[in-house]
């Protein structure tokens, strides 16, 4: 009977180099016992896209290192910038003529405020009782005309009486007898004068 071997020795018959290397299993996707099915061919389909792009990424790397200088160079900050203030990018001819013509057509027109453009350029917002507030608008400027009329009139109506009041006591007045009882002819004869004007007059 042969002798047991514990599980970390070797067996004479096995070989030190196959016993080092283990054999590569890779990677799974989904679980081991699916059904050959609609399943586990979209199982399939995702390993073999990982596995593409993988192998896309690696070829990616060694190409990047390959082109990539042994030094590359290094960001100096405080190196002087008179390149990058000095741009030798040139405008395409069509862009150049466009720009040119777009400066002339804006040199010509008449220069407005920044906020007066604005406002030109916003579009009206939309009023949803533009009707009802029209209305409302146009019952108010008739209620403050008839409050204007009304207004007038009664100051109208005001004065007349203020003038009734000044005559009828500038009358009682001049009827007034003097200290000799006799009636006061020069200021009564005035008062009727402009009685008899106001009556005459259109």
């Amino acid at each position: 009977m042969p002798a047991k071997r514990k599980p970390g020795q070797l067996d004479s018959s096995q070989e030190p180099e196959k016993a080092s290397k283990k054999a590569k299993k890779g990677f799974t996707v989904g679980p081991a016992n699916l059904p050959d099915g609609t399943y586990r061919r979209k199982a399939q389909k995702i390993k073999d896209s990982l596995i593409h792009k993988a192998k896309i990424k690696k070829s990616y790397a060694k190409l990047k290192e390959r082109e990539q200088p042994d030094n590359p160079p290094v960001f100096d900050p405080y190196a002087s910038t008179e390149q990058d203030s000095n741009p030798t990018l040139k405008l395409h001819p069509e862009r150049q003529a466009m720009l040119e013509t777009q400066d002339a057509v804006e040199s010509e027109k008449p220069q407005q405020p920044a906020r007066e453009r604005n406002h030109a350029s916003r579009r009206a917002k939309p009023r949803p009782f533009e009707w009802e507030s029209r209305l409302a608008e146009q019952k108010h400027e008739e209620a403050r005309a008839r409050h204007l009329i009304f207004e007038a009139s009664n100051k109208e109506r005001q004065e007349k009486a203020e003038e009734r009041e000044r005559f009828r006591r500038s009358m009682a007045k001049a009827r007034k007898p003097d200290k000799n009882g006799q009636r006061k002819l020069g200021r009564e004869s005035k008062v009727l004068l402009e009685k008899v004007k106001k009556m005459v007059a259109p």
